[in-house]
């Protein structure tokens, strides 16, 4: 027999393949674009010199911008309408270190995006926050994209409506606690109504949290974080209001270089904005790197909820639950 978690994840990934339909199927057929210019407005064919331009032609519309491959120093700002942003070869076009509004190569403040196949790095400004996205309203939905060597991969605003959701991606040496204002993560939404992560990668942090969400519910299955070579990293997951929903399925290793090694995910630690009741945390593999010798806690819960763990395999030194 399945265990329930199991099951969960099971249809989480079904929900997830169903998601993402419309972004996987669009860079297919990117070939037969016009690729005389880097940013083609798939729907009408016409190309342009820079991105802000092609997201200006779509508007408040729905439309799909084609990204050539190679290096772009370029950014935009959606104020409107739900964009598409596609490229054609996954990994080939690469947004390398040009931010717009002094926050990220895209700013989005639309109705919702899509992100497909993207490389984001080097995203650095004065505040600490350079991010690859920041996402200000809207829904957003990230595929194959990866985000490295950047103060912070994605960071989002406020939404309670909006949903974002990630898949097949990779987080790469992001976080800093460098700045005044406190620490950059690789993740960071605010109160957004719902965050969903699968089959994505997290891996040698610079500062942070791997993920930090004030999202309502949270699904975070299938993903691993590697935190054997990270950098005074903090918690894998910090669910800092609470949340309900799951966190199933994924392979978590905490290394020796630690800002605070107490907790792996850590539950309502700056109070309670969310019901923790029947949050899942199931079927995960956690442990310490080889070489590693200390004792801490898999899941510290501020929130006095009742949590629902169950199935989770741990190495040694690592104590299954904490109430704090």
């Amino acid at each position: 027999m399945e265990s329930s978690a199991l099951m969960t994840r099971k249809n989480l990934v079904r929900s997830t393949f169903a998601l993402f339909g419309a972004v996987a199927m669009a860079p297919a057929t990117l070939g037969a674009q016009d690729r005389a210019t880097p940013y083609v407005v798939v729907e009408t064919g016409q190309g342009f010199d820079h991105l802000q331009q092609a997201v200006d032609a779509i508007g408040d519309a729905r439309g799909s911008i084609a990204i050539a491959p190679g290096r772009h120093a370029e950014c935009a700002v959606q104020g409107a309408g739900y964009i598409s942003y596609l490229s054609a070869e996954p990994g080939a076009a690469i947004f390398d270190g040009a931010t717009c509004e002094g926050k990220a190569a895209l700013v989005l403040r639309g109705r919702g995006a899509e992100v497909s196949g993207l490389v984001f790095q080097n995203m650095r400004v004065p505040d600490y926050n350079g991010a690859g996205i920041r996402l200000e309203q809207g829904d957003l939905t990230v595929a194959q994209s990866w985000f490295r060597d950047s103060q912070q991969g994605i960071l989002t605003g406020q939404d309670p409506n909006g949903t974002i959701v990630i898949d097949r991606s990779s987080f790469t040496r992001l976080g800093t606690c460098e700045g005044a204002g406190g620490c950059a993560h690789s993740i960071y939404t605010g109160d957004y109504g719902q965050l969903r992560i699968t089959r994505s990668r997290f891996e040698e942090g610079r500062g942070g949290h791997y993920v930090k969400s004030r999202a309502g519910r949270v699904e975070i299955a299938g993903s691993s974080f590697d935190d054997a070579h990270g950098r005074a990293t903090n918690y894998m997951i910090d669910l800092p209001g609470g949340a309900n929903g799951q966190i199933t399925n994924n392979w978590f290793v905490q290394g020796l270089d630690k800002e605070n090694y107490s907790a792996f995910i850590a539950v309502a630690a700056e109070g309670k904005a969310h019901s923790s009741n029947g949050l899942t945390i199931g079927a995960n593999d956690a442990r310490l790197a080889s070489g590693v010798d200390r004792n801490t806690v898999f899941v510290a819960d501020w929130s006095g909820d009742t949590l629902d763990l169950r199935d989770n395999v741990l190495g040694r030194g690592l104590k299954p639950y904490e109430r704090r």
